[in-house]
């Protein structure tokens, strides 16, 4: 004998009701229980002592940024001088590159009919150094006067020099080249005391 339709429904309903006293529909829903998560109270004390710690390391971090700041600047003068030497190969003609001490600022020139112009591009801009960074260049030769520019030729060959930036903590970078046919690089104040 087969049951009625609605027999397995009713069977159904009778078991729901047996172990939650009320079908699921009407039983109120249960709280999940917290099993392992953090307390806001425990949120906000790490967060505390994370800004405490922050807090601390500040004035640190301010003397990391203003040496790479120093770091960044004599990247970029190297980088102006191998633009300058493989220009004045490639085009046959000389290039400088200026330093003003007084201003703090550097830039490439380009001789044209006996005079030294402006490149009339990005790279011929005038460059600012770093707020408390020094510069200046020195011949190897000792002279007492700083030259104001280094001379690239179209031989490929350059002038000795050493150009010197001093940075707000005190570090030094030298970008120097020490014999005409060599090619400017970036000595560090780690490397120069190894020296």
């Amino acid at each position: 004998m087969t049951a009625p339709p609605g027999a397995a429904f009713a069977r159904r309903a009778r078991s729901k009701i047996r172990r939650g006293g009320r079908p699921a529909a009407q039983r109120p829903k249960q709280v999940a229980q917290a099993t392992g998560g953090f307390t806001l109270l425990e949120l906000i004390v790490v967060l505390g002592l994370v800004g405490v710690l922050l807090g601390l390391a500040a004035p640190s971090l301010k003397g990391f940024f203003a040496s790479r700041q120093t770091a960044d600047a004599a990247a970029q003068i190297l980088a102006l001088t191998q633009l300058a030497g493989s220009r004045a190969a490639a085009q046959g003609t000389v290039y400088r590159l200026n330093i003003d001490p007084q201003t703090n600022t550097y830039w490439l020139t380009v001789q044209e009919e006996g005079a030294f112009v402006d490149l009339g591009c990005e790279f011929g801009r005038r460059f600012l150094l770093p707020e408390g960074t020094t510069i200046r260049v020195q011949s190897p030769w000792g002279d007492a006067s700083p030259l104001s520019y280094i001379e690239f030729y179209p031989s490929g060959r350059t002038e000795e020099a050493t150009i010197e930036l001093q940075g707000r903590q005190g570090e030094v970078f030298q970008v120097t080249c020490e014999s005409v046919t060599e090619a400017f690089r970036v000595v560090s104040p780690q490397e120069a005391q190894g020296s």
